[in-house]
């Protein structure tokens, strides 16, 4: 286990973790890491590259080939950034089967133990505090209710140009929770030892003071 600072913040898709850990990581002077959008670069690549996730000959051939990493906050894909391509809702609807491949998982998860050794990060994700750094220092489980993440998801897509429909993303939201939570390996769930922070109808500012001021005190 590396003597550098790691911070952990899992939970489910529209939590908010992601916003909260860039802060934090600013306000600490870490590295931010998004492990989400490092199984969406990789699902992308499948996508365009129409390889059959099932197939493992196919999938391993193509993890051969491809390099995610960090530059300036923003996620490479084989040194290109891909962080508007890989936000899609076609993307989001098959992340989750890419997520759940072990050779997928076994090349991201050492890819984000490196890091968390050689620079002191937050890191969000899903498992993060359960299975990337299950000795991290720190460790949050941010959530809220469906209903919340739904409408956060709505007004992000319809303020990027896309058409969408709540009751969709509600019910896209909550497979994928289904999804995530009972997959066989490495599935989301609340360390033992984590903090549940709850945001629903909470504020951004608010949570990240809450999460600061239980760093701190510690």
């Amino acid at each position: 286990m590396s003597n550098k600072l790691i911070i952990a913040i899992d939970g489910p898709a529209g939590a908010g973790k992601s916003t909260v850990a860039r802060i934090i990581a600013e306000i600490f002077g870490c590295e931010y890491i998004d492990t989400g959008a490092m199984y969406r670069a990789i699902a992308y690549k499948c996508v365009q590259r129409l390889v059959d996730i099932d197939d493992d000959d196919e999938l391993n051939e193509l993890l051969d080939e491809t390099e995610v990493a960090f530059k300036d906050k923003k996620i490479l894909l084989d040194g290109r950034p891909v962080e508007n391509e890989i936000r899609t809702p076609k993307i989001s609807s098959v992340v989750s089967k890419v997520a759940e491949k072990k050779a997928v998982r076994e090349k991201l998860i050492e890819a984000q133990r490196k890091i968390g050794e050689e620079v002191s990060v937050v890191m969000d994700g899903r498992d993060i505090g359960t299975s990337v750094f299950p000795d991290a220092q720190f460790k949050f489980f941010v959530t809220a209710s469906v209903d919340e993440r739904a409408d956060r998801r709505y007004k992000e897509l319809i303020q990027k140009g896309y058409d969408a429909s709540k009751i969709e993303i509600y019910t896209e939201i909550k497979k994928r929770d289904e999804y995530d939570t009972n997959r066989t390996l490495n599935p989301l769930r609340k360390a033992p030892d984590a903090i549940l922070i709850d945001t629903t109808k909470r504020t951004i500012n608010d949570v990240v003071d809450e999460i600061c001021e239980r760093i701190r005190r510690s």
